[in-house]
């Protein structure tokens, strides 16, 4: 199964951006195993996170209104966000996934949201710490992934704002949201 998705996935994505999304699914099933989420839909998730990352900006926003996806100001300004969203509807179309979990953590992976699931913070976590990733501070969350994964992703996202702030880019409402979110869930525990 794993063979013949990576073939159909090199139809359309990069060699490196294959990569990544090997060491994504890698990584995702590590945190599974290492949190106790389902290490096959972790595995598969990952594969495909980034299944729409390769199309443009104005077959990402087609795709979106075509498939009933209400595309948000930031996202219109920033049609790429959408690659996440427009990616669970490739995942279910064109790869035959129709499990729910997988679908949603695929949809979830790039800007994070208020209501994430155990296998949508999984997704999220390992895109930003697979392998091939290489940026100030992911040996830390790397660490700090095997270690507390809650604590992993308030890092992930305060890292993410920064960056964000920094090169005065726009913020996508769902992650101020998720982030907000995990600090509530992480202060009533």
């Amino acid at each position: 199964m794993t063979e013949k998705l990576l073939g159909q996935l090199a139809k359309t994505l990069s060699p490196k951006r294959l990569a990544h999304c090997r060491g994504v699914s890698e990584t995702a099933a590590s945190l599974a195993a290492r949190y106790g989420a389902d290490i096959g839909k972790a595995r598969l998730a990952g594969l495909l996170h980034d299944c729409a990352r390769g199309m443009p900006s104005n077959l990402l926003l087609q795709v979106a209104g075509a498939s009933g996806i209400v595309v948000n100001d930031v996202e219109q300004r920033e049609p790429m966000l959408l690659h996440a969203p427009v990616g669970a509807v490739i995942a279910r179309r064109d790869y035959g996934v129709d499990d729910p979990e997988v679908l949603a953590a695929i949809r979830w992976h790039t800007t994070g949201g208020p209501a994430m699931a155990l296998l949508d913070e999984i997704i999220f976590l390992a895109d930003y710490i697979e392998p091939t990733r290489s940026f100030p501070g992911v040996d830390r969350l790397r660490a700090l992934a095997g270690e507390n994964l809650q604590a992993a992703l308030l890092a992930a996202y305060d890292q993410t704002m920064h960056h964000l702030l920094a090169e005065r880019w726009l913020i996508h409402p769902a992650t101020v949201e998720g982030r907000n979110a995990l600090l509530v869930k992480m202060k009533t525990k």
